[in-house]
């Protein structure tokens, strides 16, 4: 294939000092399959199955760690949900943000390269959608912040052992939200940035990098690790001014106190700021002491170090009589305000018997958010 040019300057909206980012390659380059040509329904979803509103169409595949986005207009509602489907990335669309769609044809793969941090595994953790109420969605520019994994395994120093796959955080952009070129950071792997230093509370390895856009040249990261120092996961922050180059700033939340529902630790925390009153809000994995996962939910002023959890219990957990599609826990959430005073949704990753996964949906009525219940269908 021949090397791409520069982009066009409206690619990259944030004005700096910096110039053109690399292109290491175009994910549809290497895809063994044909272009994005149809779509196939997701699986016919039980009813006795609260929450549970998209599975994979194959059945070997488990789907889950969605970003979802809401586009809406004077005429239409239009929703789109990236995920994980085994070791790739999809893409999913739906008009209510109920019932999907799953798009056929080409996924987002991992890399073929031998020497770059995402050579076995990618994984989505935000899109940032770079348009306005004059600019269709159509010609919006996307930017995918991901994990990218490579087969080197990290030792975690737990009682019980503990072993991950090595990560770090990647870019990649598109003009449609579906064909994808990777961007190549200042990591000699092509990552944003490396893990810390030995001794640095995240030197094993960085993942969930989750992106809030506070203003002109002030991008947030929000991203988590396992802190070999108190021997649980946290979850830090890292800013900048192009959504390319970060400085990291540290810890924002840790684990909770001895009793509570997150003491072994927080992760994939999930970060966006209230369109009623500026502030922020984080939705985020919370481990309990014997390993169980629920999501939590904390607030901030300023979205810097001065977090504070809402509540002592979860605000949303696994079904607990055992048998339920995400009785094992509920991961990876993410948090959509609908606007308007329509309410709050948190799309979420369900893990059943033998690690089966699936992506749930639950939701909280009104501006404030409250109580969210798994959803159940659409009441008549």
């Amino acid at each position: 294939m021949a090397a791409m040019s520069a982009p066009p300057t409206n690619l990259f909206p944030f004005k700096s000092h910096l110039s053109y980012p690399t292109i290491r390659h175009c994910w549809r380059c290497h895809a063994d399959r044909d272009p994005v040509r149809a779509a196939s329904t997701s699986p016919r979803i039980p009813s006795s199955s609260p929450g549970l509103i998209f599975r994979s169409s194959s059945d070997a595949t488990s789907v889950g760690f969605p970003v979802v986005k809401r586009h809406v207009t004077d005429v239409t509602e239009r929703w789109l949900m990236w995920c994980n489907s085994g070791s790739s990335i999809g893409l999913a669309t739906s008009n209510n943000g109920i019932h999907w769609e799953e798009m056929t044809g080409e996924s987002i793969l991992p890399s073929p390269d031998w020497w770059v941090f995402d050579n076995f595994r990618v994984v989505p953790s935000d899109v940032l959608i770079m348009s306005s109420d004059k600019l269709r969605l159509e010609s919006a520019v996307y930017w995918m912040y991901y994990t990218g994994f490579t087969d080197e395994k990290v030792e975690l120093p737990l009682d019980g052992g503990g072993v991950v796959c090595k990560s770090l955080p990647g870019l990649a952009i598109s003009q449609d939200g579906q064909h994808w070129a990777r961007i190549e950071g200042d990591h000699h792997t092509g990552a944003l940035f490396d893990a810390g230093e030995g001794g640095e509370w995240d030197s094993l390895f960085i993942a969930g990098p989750k992106i809030v856009y506070h203003g002109n040249k002030d991008l947030r990261m929000y991203y988590h690790s396992f802190d070999v120092n108190s021997g649980s996961y946290a979850i830090g922050i890292a800013r900048s001014i192009d959504g390319l180059r970060w400085v990291k700033l540290g810890k924002v939340l840790e684990r909770g106190p001895i009793g509570s529902f997150d003491e072994a630790g927080v992760r994939n925390g999930h970060v966006i700021r209230d369109e009623k009153d500026g502030k922020y809000l984080m939705v985020y994995e919370g481990i309990g002491s014997d390993g169980r996962v629920s999501i939590g939910l904390a607030e901030s002023a300023n979205g810097l170090k001065t977090w504070r959890r809402c509540n002592a219990e979860p605000l949303l957990t696994g079904c607990l009589n055992g048998d339920g599609w995400d009785c094992e826990g509920v991961t990876a959430p993410c948090l959509v305000q609908l606007g308007k005073g329509e309410g709050w949704r948190i799309y979420y990753t369900g893990i059943g018997k033998e690690g089966g996964e699936g992506i749930g949906v639950a939701v909280c009525e009104g501006s404030e958010l409250g109580t969210f219940v798994k959803w159940k269908g659409f009441q008549i």
